[in-house]
C-alpha cells in the first residue's frame, strides 16, 4: 500500500514578500445535519475537542478544531492519521440523527501564507475585507481564490491557513507565488 502524500509534494516559496507553503497532510471531516441538533453539537464537539464555532468562525485546539462552512455544514479537523478513526466515531453518535459525515482529507490540499505581508497577498486574491481590525484570527470564511473555491482562516496575526481542493493545488500555489512575487507590494497614497 502506498504511503499518502500531500498534493505537490510539500512545496514552498520564501522569495516574495510573504513565505508560502504546501501544509503538511491534514485530517478533514465535512459533516452536514442540523448544526442546532443537541446530537450533532454534541458529536462534534466529541470529536474535535472545541466548541461550535458560530457562523463564520473557527475554533481550533492545536491540529483539531472545527470550521464553520455554511449553516448546516462544519469541516472538522484533526491529525490525518486519526480522520478515520474520528469519523467512524461521528458515524456511530450520530447514527439515530439526520446528518451526513465523510472524510475528505485526500480530496484536499492546504496551504500557508505567512509574514508582515500575507494580508496584502491574500487580498490581491480573495473578494474579502481583510483589515486587520476586520479580519482577525478566529475568523473563517468560504469565498473565491481568484477562479477557485477557497477557504481559510489566519492562525495568528501573520499566518493564514488556506484549504482547496485537492485537483486545484497547483493552481493555488501558483497563484500565491504570483501574488507574493518580489515588488509586488500594495502601496496606499
Amino acid at each position: 500500500m502506498s504511503e499518502p502524500v500531500t498534493a505537490l509534494g510539500g512545496v514552498a516559496s520564501d522569495a516574495g514578500i510573504a513565505a508560502i507553503a504546501e501544509a503538511p497532510l491534514q485530517g478533514m471531516i465535512t459533516l452536514r445535519g442540523d448544526l442546532s441538533a443537541s446530537a450533532v453539537k454534541k458529536a462534534a464537539k466529541a470529536v474535535s475537542g472545541v466548541d461550535l464555532p458560530g457562523a463564520g468562525a473557527v475554533q481550533m485546539d492545536g491540529e483539531s478544531g472545527l470550521c464553520w462552512m455554511s449553516p448546516d455544514e462544519l469541516l472538522v479537523l484533526c491529525p490525518y492519521a486519526e480522520a478515520a478513526e474520528r469519523l467512524e466515531r461521528l458515524q456511530t453518535a450520530l447514527a439515530k440523527t439526520h446528518a451526513l459525515a465523510v472524510n475528505v482529507s485526500d480530496a484536499r490540499a492546504s496551504f500557508t501564507v505567512s509574514g508582515p505581508r500575507a494580508r496584502e497577498v491574500m487580498g490581491k486574491l480573495c473578494p474579502v475585507d481583510l483589515a486587520p481590525d476586520r479580519f482577525t484570527p478566529g475568523i473563517f470564511r468560504r469565498t473565491r481564490m481568484a477562479q477557485v473555491p477557497a477557504a481559510f482562516w489566519m492562525n495568528d496575526t501573520e499566518r493564514f491557513r488556506i484549504v482547496c481542493f485537492r485537483s486545484q493545488a497547483q493552481y493555488v500555489f501558483d497563484l500565491l507565488t504570483v501574488a507574493a512575487q518580489p515588488g509586488s507590494e500594495v502601496f496606499c497614497y
